[in-house]
């Protein structure tokens, strides 16, 4: 099978559901911006990590392909590939059980630190990005709303696992200074 197929050189591409549409679409902005956010996670995995860090960014990465896929299907009578409340829960288990390992803040902190730690911050301003992105194009289309909450929640963990990892390799959190 070639990679390439000649089918978007007209600026639309396909959805599921054989459904086509532009490029420029709020739908594939979304999506396409938790692409951006997926393979910026490859790069903060290509770093030593904890083996918890590891597997848990591994096991995103694979949940960031569901959500794609959810966000592709405009067909929402379509219940497979959908982002659930238990993987937002999961998620949500996940930041307290790290936080727990934290000191509480007591000011805002600059993104930085162990290298790590400082590409997880990047990747956390991606989902933002495509969190914004997700509720632009729900403000157009209906979508499954736990897309929204999914990524707002990750964003959230990617924060707090920035902090473990500067925690863990000895790197204090940097504080902003007025």
């Amino acid at each position: 099978m070639k990679i390439y197929t000649k089918t978007g050189d007209d600026g639309n591409t396909g959805l599921q559901g054989n459904l086509r549409i532009s490029k420029s679409h709020p739908r594939i902005i979304s999506y396409g911006t938790v692409d951006e956010a997926n393979a910026a996670l490859g790069v903060v995995l290509a770093n030593s990590l904890d083996d918890d860090v590891s597997s848990l960014l591994t096991e995103i990465q694979n949940d960031l392909f569901l959500v794609g896929a959810d966000l592709s299907n405009p067909n929402l009578n379509d219940v497979k590939n959908r982002v659930s409340l238990e993987m937002i829960e999961k998620l949500e288990k996940h930041i307290d059980r790290f936080e727990s390992e934290l000191s509480p803040l007591t000011n805002f902190i600059l993104p930085g630190g162990d290298p790590s730690a400082a590409q997880l911050h990047y990747v956390r301003t991606v989902v933002r990005r495509a969190e914004s992105q997700t509720v632009h194009l729900s403000e157009k289309d209906e979508i499954n709303s736990n897309c929204i909450k999914y990524l707002n929640r990750l964003s959230d963990l990617f924060f707090v696992m920035a902090r473990l990892i500067n925690k863990r390799k000895n790197q204090d959190d940097i504080p902003w200074q007025i």
